[in-house]
């Protein structure tokens, strides 16, 4: 089985951790992960990291992401999303009485850095235990605001109680609290009523297989739907190693600097090392002392 990342359309109703074991059990993959859990009511793309593209999904968690969001207006639930129990809700006439002038306004009004609490519904721990634990015990902890940024948010539809936007925001943004934010900046309440991934850093939707075909696809074909190891990290700095540094990077030796040609990047950036066959050998960082790289992830073949 090819190692790197698979794109998978993930329906609603299914769990991130089921998404993967049905990829794991449909390609007979030794290992898979996802690089970012979407919740089960939510649909869209999940990256699954096969074999050892397992070891690469921390370099996507912080990458950016793109949604398109159904917002229902004047209902609060308490996990902020149509799977919880409701606890407000607003007169129709209230509901009525807003204007598309006012609803642009406010949901224009997040553009840009703020900061953003959690809901009490999240895998975000407290003490060690994921906060919607907590939240089902009735023990409502409510997490310092986090900084996020939302590089672009525009509204597709107005279509009262619903509006639908495209967001697009960076890691650690949760629709599900801006879905509840605007409800309480219209002074009506609101929820996440839908959701779906469209990007996560590089990976788009349009190429993400849908999970219910996988079984259709013949086993040398779902392979090439597997994006390579190297080409998932194009963003990252690259250095190609000769034979000599190859066999260097197999046995762990260590790296000098100047075994390779220099190479333009950021003191702490991660940085791949690849062969002339653009198979990835290694993930490195330079070293403190800027003699030497310090290994991340070595790679077997």
């Amino acid at each position: 089985m090819k190692s790197g990342i698979l794109p998978i359309h993930k329906p609603e109703g299914m769990s991130s951790a089921r998404a993967v074991a049905h990829v794991k059990r449909a390609l007979g993959a030794k290992k898979a992960g996802h690089t970012g859990t979407l919740d089960p009511f939510a649909t869209g793309l999940l990256l699954c990291g096969i074999d050892q593209g397992t070891r690469i999904s921390r370099f996507f968690l912080n990458g950016h992401k793109r949604y398109l969001a159904r917002i229902c207006l004047g209902v609060e639930t308490d996990t902020y999303d149509p799977t919880g129990r409701i606890v407000s809700t607003a007169p129709q006439g209230m509901i009525d009485a807003l204007n598309t002038h006012d609803i642009k306004a406010v949901v224009s009004s997040f553009l840009g850095i703020q900061n953003q609490v959690a809901p009490a519904y999240s895998a975000l721990k407290h003490e060690g235990r994921p906060l919607y634990e907590l939240a089902r015990q009735g023990k409502m902890i409510q997490k310092p605001p986090r900084r996020i940024e939302i590089f672009d948010i525009l509204i597709k539809q107005i279509d009262l109680p619903h509006v639908d936007i495209d967001v697009f925001c960076s890691a650690g943004t949760y629709i599900r609290s801006l879905a509840f934010d605007i409800g309480r900046k219209l002074g009506c309440g609101a929820h996440l009523s839908a959701l779906c991934r469209t990007e996560s850093g590089p990976f788009r939707l349009e190429n993400a297989v849908m999970l219910d075909s996988l079984e259709k696809f013949e086993k040398m074909d779902i392979q090439e739907r597997i994006i390579p190891l190297s080409k998932c990290l194009e963003s990252l700095p690259e250095v190609l190693a000769d034979a000599r540094t190859a066999e260097k990077i197999k046995f762990g030796k260590k790296l000098l600097i100047n075994d390779f040609e220099s190479v333009s990047a950021p003191p702490d950036s991660f940085i791949r090392i690849t062969d002339d066959r653009n198979n990835l050998l290694a993930i490195v960082q330079p070293g403190e002392n800027g003699q030497e790289y310090k290994y991340s992830c070595v790679f077997t073949s």
